[in-house]
């Protein structure tokens, strides 16, 4: 069962939509948070460490989080601009 984890700035829209999509997908297991201090659900390590896959929705979140984590992990880009809302 792959782990998903969704990042993007606050964790309001872009990942909670993305984690809300992949949580009812079988044999997925999906989780979302925020790189910034703001975020409803933060990203840490311990995320970081459980995903299989980290998909962020901009080039800045993979950046964050290079400077601030360990990653070995693969991180996939999406490119969706923050434009969209929840859903």
């Amino acid at each position: 069962m792959p782990n998903l984890l969704f990042i993007c700035s606050r964790n309001q829209w872009r990942s909670p939509t993305a984690e809300n999509i992949y949580k009812n997908v079988f044999g997925v297991e999906a989780r979302s948070a925020g790189t910034e201090p703001s975020a409803r659900v933060h990203v840490s390590q311990k995320m970081i460490d459980w995903a299989d896959i980290i998909f962020v929705m901009e080039q800045k979140h993979k950046q964050r989080l290079r400077d601030k984590y360990s990653l070995n992990t693969e991180v996939i880009v999406l490119d969706i601009p923050d434009e969209y809302q929840y859903g």
